[in-house]
């Protein structure tokens, strides 16, 4: 991992380690990234520049002690927000999750769908995917409703892209070149 958000999530990796907290911190992350994602006030708050850094670290601060977030979590976002990073904090729990997963040998892999999967359909593209990588997958949903329908999957630096969005934007191209 290199730049800042790998460096943020490593220092946060080796802590976590340390303290025998990987998991309790890999789950408090997702429940805060669960949080940003849910809240347009709370995802405002982490990519305002005109919010101060003093307003942005107390109010995240409340949020995530309201929450139960864990205490190695909350001092790591609020240096986050001490450093004017909370813009890259979701990057950066996404580094930590490939942090763990390497970790524990596991590859990760994100899955963007057009509409929230159920729980049974995540399980089936992951092991569908764990046959293909011959290896255990640690799996993260989104979802992204401009792709229409299909999925995007991202096994790390490689890309299947079967969305809807894309075979038409292909469609599109091939009549314009056709005439």
């Amino acid at each position: 991992m290199s730049g800042t958000v790998g460096r943020y999530a490593s220092a946060l990796f080796d802590l976590a380690r340390e303290g025998s907290a990987l998991d309790d911190v890999a789950g408090d992350l997702e429940a805060v990234d669960a949080m940003i994602a849910g809240s347009a006030d709370l995802a405002r708050l982490v990519h305002s520049p005109v919010i101060s850094r003093e307003d942005q670290g107390r109010a995240i601060g409340a949020v995530l002690e309201a929450a139960g977030i864990g205490d190695l979590a909350r001092r790591f976002v609020g240096l986050v927000a001490r450093n004017r990073r909370l813009f890259a904090l979701r990057d950066m729990m996404t580094a930590y999750r490939t942090l763990l997963a390497d970790h524990r040998g596991q590859t990760t892999a994100k899955v963007t769908s057009a509409r929230p999967l159920t729980d049974e359909q995540i399980a089936r593209v992951g092991s569908r995917l764990a046959g293909v990588v011959d290896q255990e997958i640690s799996l993260t949903a989104d979802v992204d409703e401009s792709l229409l329908g299909g999925l995007v999957v991202r096994i790390g630096s490689r890309m299947i892209d079967s969305s809807l969005k894309t075979k038409l934007q292909g469609m599109r191209t091939a009549m314009k070149e056709a005439g």
